[in-house]
């Protein structure tokens, strides 16, 4: 190794190096960091990792199944449900309005209209978060079948599309700043997440 540094060996004649480590060093820098060097396969079976067993065709059809954004929308529209409902109960059991009469502000309300005013603010809610939801995997998984890449950009794009939908009902101002708006958000949640 000290002949290929420059430096000649120890009863080396006339200070050349010998040809033959150096050839052997140069093969093996190749062969480590070079151009030539082998590509290793990432499959963790080949790693020594565990062994992926074969996939049936059963298998890979449920796989196919729950990769169509069909499935993804409608998961996202039950995930939504259930977590607006969630939501929306949570938030009418901190609000000291739920219950309240206007007509008659003295009156108590019974636990019943509590109830009553809970499960109609919580089914609003879910229906709110499930068509958001739908709205917004249904676009995303759209564009990354036309885009053909999974990546940041498509949950900007999609926040931009369902934002701007939504905003677009209460006209064209506010139809750009739920784009921007949902845009920027998705974009937040992807950076933290990724």
């Amino acid at each position: 190794m000290a002949a290929s540094s420059g430096v000649p060996a120890a009863g080396a004649q006339g200070g050349d190096a010998d040809p033959v480590e150096h050839f052997q060093y140069s093969m093996l820098m190749e062969h480590l960091i070079g151009d030539r060097r082998p590509i290793k396969d990432l499959n963790p079976a080949v790693m020594a990792g565990l062994p992926v067993p074969y996939k049936s065709d059963e298998h890979k059809m449920i796989e196919r199944a729950m990769e169509s954004c069909t499935f993804k929308g409608v998961l996202a529209c039950v995930g939504g449900f259930v977590l607006g409902g969630a939501f929306g109960v949570f938030t009418a059991g901190i609000d000291t309005n739920v219950g309240f009469d206007p007509k008659d502000p003295m009156k108590t309300p019974t636990a019943r209209e509590v109830l009553k005013d809970m499960g109609q603010r919580g089914m609003s809610y879910a229906k709110n978060f499930a068509i958001v939801g739908a709205m917004f995997s249904c676009t995303e998984c759209v564009i990354e079948s036309y885009r053909g890449q999974t990546d940041w950009k498509n949950a900007v794009y999609s926040g931009c599309v369902t934002g701007g939908a939504i905003g677009l009902r209460a006209g064209l101002k506010a139809g750009v700043l739920g784009c921007g708006g949902f845009a920027a958000f998705s974009a937040a949640i992807e950076y933290y997440l990724r």
